[in-house]
């Protein structure tokens, strides 16, 4: 039976983005091993779609840095290199604490009342141990975050670090320990952010990111 799970519908949406959207998906999910080829018409036949959709989709993919084409080769899913990735937590680190900082001093009650609410959700996705549950609610959380720290900077600047964030995400939440650990960190920055104490919100971020960075180091060769 011919597996239907990267199939796109080609209506609503630009065919073009749906594709990217998939095959980012399958990338950082892990679907797609790092160093892996990506052939086109495998791709075509996976997704049902045009090769120019797929072309479209990869050179997106490429300039996130998800995807690298080799002469002879090809675009390939790009390794992430033990250098990349501390630049990439050094990046994440000091702009999330920026974040914290910010919406601790700005964001309105409503605000912090929403972000209590993603942690909740992301506390019972941490229970469920579903790594895509997860994501998506660590996702939610820094959606709340960045839009109350009153910034419009930081969110574009992170957005296009994030399919390679999530790849480390992942990373880091494999290791059985890092789930509490977690959780703990974004409690800690919640109650920071209910003070209203800015610098212990960076702080508190800051060392999650840190921690998180770790925990994915740990298991990347040297």
């Amino acid at each position: 039976m011919r597996d239907a799970s990267l199939r796109v519908e080609t209506v609503a949406a630009p065919v073009r983005q749906k594709v990217v959207e998939v095959l980012r998906g399958a990338i950082t999910a892990g679907r797609f091993a790092p160093g892996e080829r990506l052939i086109e018409r495998t791709l075509c036949e996976l997704t049902g779609v045009s090769r120019p959709s797929v072309r479209e989709a990869l050179r997106q993919l490429e300039s996130e840095g998800l995807i690298e084409t080799q002469p002879n080769r090809g675009p390939m899913v790009s390794r992430l290199s033990r250098r990349d990735a501390v630049s990439l937590y050094q990046m994440r680190g000091a702009l999330e604490a920026l974040a914290a900082r910010l919406f601790a001093a700005e964001a309105s009650e409503a605000q912090v009342a929403q972000l209590e609410g993603t942690v909740r959700v992301l506390q019972a996705a941490f229970r469920s141990r579903d790594i895509e549950e997860i994501v998506r609610a660590k996702r939610r959380f820094y959606e709340v975050l960045l839009e109350g720290s009153g910034n419009s900077m930081i969110g574009p600047t992170l957005s296009a670090m994030y399919a390679r964030i999530n790849q480390m995400r992942r990373v880091s939440l494999s290791s059985p320990k890092r789930g509490p650990q977690s959780i703990r960190e974004i409690r800690a920055v919640l109650a920071a952010i209910r003070r209203r104490d800015p610098e212990a919100a960076y702080a508190a971020s800051l060392h999650h990111v840190e921690q998180a960075a770790r925990a994915a180091l740990d298991k990347l060769p040297a």
